[in-house]
């Protein structure tokens, strides 16, 4: 089953104690330390559009990118109940495509280590490189295999709902460094009855020279590293760390007005 199917009916409703906000405000900081004010943005991997809507709400113009229909039918139904003008595509972040460049390029919630090949995350940052203004950033987030290997582990989880329950059966390939999990989850329907739905989800570790190396190989320039929604270089704890890029040739500045862009509507 394609990852995030059957399980995003009910995303949102698992995912309703993860501060979206707190995200963004963090995104506005690395933007203001770095002097960027960007116009258009590109979140790959979107999901059900809780970041695109925030920053749509503040008004910036947003594309919404991801690989699973299901998801973007959740982020297009809840972007039109608040009349918010956002472009959702369905791509795989492998292969996106843009009509022209944007100011900044954002990836979230661990996305990119569901690249589980270099080759292919490669491809990815060279995609970003191509689509990203020259004076624009690429901002993303990665679990680390500390949290694989430490906190997730070879363990389950498990949470209930009025309507809902999934079970989280967690494996980590020390090898391999591929993390598994297997999502088990119940969904009530109109008649009452549950009707149960699996999904496969693998992500990949990549250590901090490896990203470093792929970025170089793109074309983009690492600007920073962060221990996630701090300022602080990552930690041999860090469960998530932030990583800043831009293009080698970038100025100082990437103060872009919106027309400056070339992207068509």
């Amino acid at each position: 089953m394609e990852a995030y199917e059957g399980f995003a009916a009910v995303y949102d409703m698992f995912m309703e104690e993860t501060d979206y906000d707190m995200w963004v405000e963090y995104i506005k900081k690395i933007w203001k330390k770095e002097n960027c004010h960007p116009k258009l943005i590109a979140d790959l991997g979107c999901g059900t559009g809780n970041v695109t809507q925030i920053l749509a709400r503040e008004g910036y113009d947003v594309i919404g990118i991801d690989f699973s229909e299901d998801m973007l039918a959740e982020a297009k139904k809840k972007a039109e109940a608040e009349n918010l003008d956002i472009l959702y595509l369905l791509q795989d972040m492998r292969e996106f495509e843009l009509y022209g460049t944007v100011n900044c390029i954002i990836s979230l919630y661990d996305s990119l280590n569901y690249i589980t090949e270099e080759k292919e995350l490669l491809q990815v940052f060279r995609l970003v490189n191509n689509y990203l203004h020259p004076r624009g950033l690429f901002i993303f987030d990665l679990n680390t295999e500390y949290k694989f290997k430490e906190i997730l582990g070879q363990n389950s989880f498990g949470e209930t709902r009025e309507n809902a329950a999934y079970i989280w059966e967690n494996y980590y390939d020390e090898t391999e460094k591929i993390n598994e999990f297997y999502m088990n989850f119940f969904l009530k329907d109109k008649n009452g009855s549950y009707v149960r739905k699996e999904e496969y989800h693998y992500e990949k570790a990549y250590d901090i020279q490896t990203i470093k190396n792929l970025l170089q190989q793109s074309g983009l320039q690492l600007s920073a590293m962060y221990d996630a929604y701090t300022f602080e270089p990552p930690k041999a704890e860090s469960q998530r760390i932030y990583v800043v890029a831009k293009e080698v040739e970038k100025t100082q500045y990437c103060d872009v007005l919106q027309e400056e862009t070339n992207y068509e509507r």
